[in-house]
C-alpha cells in the first residue's frame, strides 16, 4: 500500500504545528450529524487573525475498534476484525473504565 502525496503532506504540515507549537484541538460539530468531535487543526495566521486548518478528530471510544491495520503479511491487505483485536496490545484508560478528560 502507498500513502497518498496528499496524506504525506497533509502529515509533515501537522508535524511542523506541533514543532512549533502551532497544534490546537478543537471542538467543533461533525456536519452530518451534529455530534461533538474534537478536530486537530494546524493554526495559521492571515495578517492578525488566526486561521484553523482541520486535518481530522480524534476517534471516539477505543481507537483500537475504530481502524484495521495493515497486515503485515499481505503487504495488499489489512487485519481483519478478530486478527486486528489481540491481547498484546496496552490498554487504554478507557479499558481500564478511567477517564482522564478535562473536567472543565
Amino acid at each position: 500500500m502507498t500513502i497518498p502525496n496528499h496524506a504525506k503532506a497533509n502529515f509533515h504540515t501537522l508535524l511542523r504545528a506541533a514543532a512549533d507549537g502551532n497544534l490546537a484541538l478543537m471542538e467543533c460539530l461533525d456536519s452530518r450529524t451534529s455530534e461533538p468531535r474534537y478536530v486537530l487543526c494546524a493554526v495559521g495566521y492571515d495578517g492578525t487573525d488566526r486561521v484553523f486548518t482541520p486535518f481530522g478528530h480524534l476517534s471516539d471510544g477505543n481507537p483500537y475498534d475504530a481502524y484495521l491495520p495493515p497486515d503485515p503479511d499481505n503487504p495488499q491487505g489489512f487485519l481483519t476484525a478478530g486478527r486486528a483485536r489481540t491481547d498484546s496490545r496496552l490498554p487504554t484508560a478507557d479499558d481500564r473504565g478511567e477517564s482522564d478528560a478535562d473536567p472543565t
